[in-house]
C-alpha cells in the first residue's frame, strides 16, 4: 500500500495520470519492431564496416606491418654493417699495435746499437788517453828519478853545510849516497 501511494504521488507530481509502464525493451508488443530495427542496423553497420572501415584498417595495418618489416630488415643490415665495421676496426687496431711494437723494437735495437758503438768509441778514447797519461807519468817519473840523485846530493850538501858551516867535498857526499843505496 505504501508503494501505491508513492506511485500516485509521483503521477500527480508530474502532471497527470500515466499508466504504469515497465522497461520499454522488455515489452512484448515491441519485440517485432525491435528485432527488425536490430537486423536493419546490424546489416547497415556490418556493410559499412566490411566495405569501408575494415579495408582501410587492414590497409593501414598491412602498411604498418610492411614498414615495420622494412625497418627490421634495415636494422639487421645496419647491425651487420656495424659488426663488420667493428671487426675491421679491431683488425686494423691489432695491425697498428703490431706495427707499433715492431717499430719500437727496431728503434730500441737501433738506439742500443748506436749507444753501444758510442760507448765503445768513448771507452777506446778513454783507454787511449789513459795509456797516454800512464806513459807520460812513467816518463815524468823516470825523469824525476834521474834527478833524485842530484837532488839528494844537493840536499845532503846543504844540510851538512848548514850543520857544520863548511861545504863538504862532493866525492864524500857521493860515496855516502852510494853506501845508502846499496
Amino acid at each position: 500500500m505504501a508503494q501505491a501511494q508513492t506511485t500516485n504521488a509521483t503521477t500527480e507530481a508530474h502532471g497527470g495520470a500515466h499508466a504504469d509502464v515497465g522497461f520499454p525493451p522488455f515489452e512484448t508488443e515491441t519485440y517485432g519492431g525491435q528485432l527488425l530495427w536490430l537486423a536493419i542496423t546490424f546489416v547497415v553497420l556490418y556493410t559499412l564496416l566490411s566495405r569501408l572501415v575494415l579495408p582501410r584498417l587492414s590497409g593501414i595495418i598491412e602498411n604498418r606491418r610492411t614498414m615495420i618489416a622494412g625497418d627490421l630488415d634495415d636494422a639487421a643490415a645496419m647491425k651487420t654493417r656495424a659488426e663488420e665495421a667493428g671487426a675491421a676496426y679491431e683488425k686494423s687496431l691489432a695491425e697498428a699495435k703490431g706495427r707499433a711494437q715492431t717499430l719500437a723494437q727496431e728503434t730500441r735495437a737501433k738506439l742500443s746499437a748506436e749507444s753501444d758503438a758510442k760507448r765503445k768509441a768513448l771507452e777506446a778514447d778513454l783507454n787511449q788517453r789513459l795509456a797516454d797519461a800512464e806513459a807520460t807519468i812513467s816518463g815524468k817519473k823516470a825523469e824525476a828519478m834521474s834527478h833524485v840523485d842530484a837532488i839528494a846530493r844537493d840536499t845532503a850538501s846543504a844540510i851538512i853545510e848548514r850543520l857544520t858551516g863548511k861545504a863538504p867535498a862532493p866525492q864524500k857526499v857521493e860515496a855516502a849516497l852510494n853506501q845508502i843505496k846499496a
